[in-house]
């Protein structure tokens, strides 16, 4: 499975990315955030990082890459797609995920090991865990707060759209505690925490993230 990486301006995370699709078995292909095309792959990561230095909001100048009008064409039709992080934020400026991500409530950049939930594993990204598995995985953001109006928080719980919640502790004020959605047909999956961070015991929490990329790896290969 051919699962690509886009670099945007200020990412800091896509070699990370790489390599945990590597260790899931996976073949990684960079993509540059000028391309024009996907080349030939089956999935793709929006990583984490910086895009375009965060200017105006996070996210909202990415989405006018190049790259993304293709990615929005693929998810559409249906390919796999991750946000993290700043993926994340990208995905809701696209509006290929609903709500925003804003600055943390306590106004400040949290970094540490966080529990999270599996709340859905039915989704593209998430079918090699167990339903209400508990996994630590890093978190790394200053604007990680998940919001949405009440009727759309309502849409993503009543079908069962809330793929990741926070447990024990609410990093960064996320309504909810959300810490990770799905689209309605469950190809494109965003969360603030970074599983490519958490797949090798060498670095990292443990190897609770390869579970993520493992799954996308699997769908495939099982299709």
């Amino acid at each position: 499975m051919k699962i690509g990486v886009v670099t945007f301006p200020g990412s800091l995370d896509d070699t990370d990315a790489q390599r945990a699709v590597r260790l899931a078995g996976g073949e990684a292909v960079a993509l540059w955030h000028g391309d024009a095309d996907l080349g030939g792959v089956d999935a793709v990561i929006l990583p984490g990082g910086f895009s375009y230095g965060d200017y105006l909001r996070c996210g909202a100048i990415a989405r006018f890459a190049p790259v993304m009008t293709e990615v929005v064409a693929a998810a559409n039709g249906g390919m796999p797609v991750l946000g993290i992080c700043n993926g994340f934020q990208i995905l809701c400026e696209s509006h290929l995920l609903p709500g925003a991500l804003i600055r943390n409530d306590h106004r400040t950049f949290v970094c540490r090991d966080q529990e999270i939930v599996v709340e859905n594993n039915s989704t593209a990204w998430t079918s090699a865990f167990e339903l209400d598995q508990q996994i630590t995985i890093p978190l790394k953001n200053g604007e990680g707060g998940f919001v949405a109006d009440e009727a759309t928080l309502d849409r993503l719980e009543g079908e069962g759209r809330v793929v990741f919640r926070y447990a024990e502790v609410n990093p960064n004020g996320s309504l909810r505690d959300i810490a990770g959605i799905t689209n309605e047909a469950g190809n494109v999956v965003g969360l603030m925490p970074h599983p490519e961070h958490a797949v090798e015991d060498l670095c990292g929490p443990g190897t609770d993230g390869l579970g993520f990329f493992t799954s996308a790896v699997q769908s495939f290969v099982t299709a």
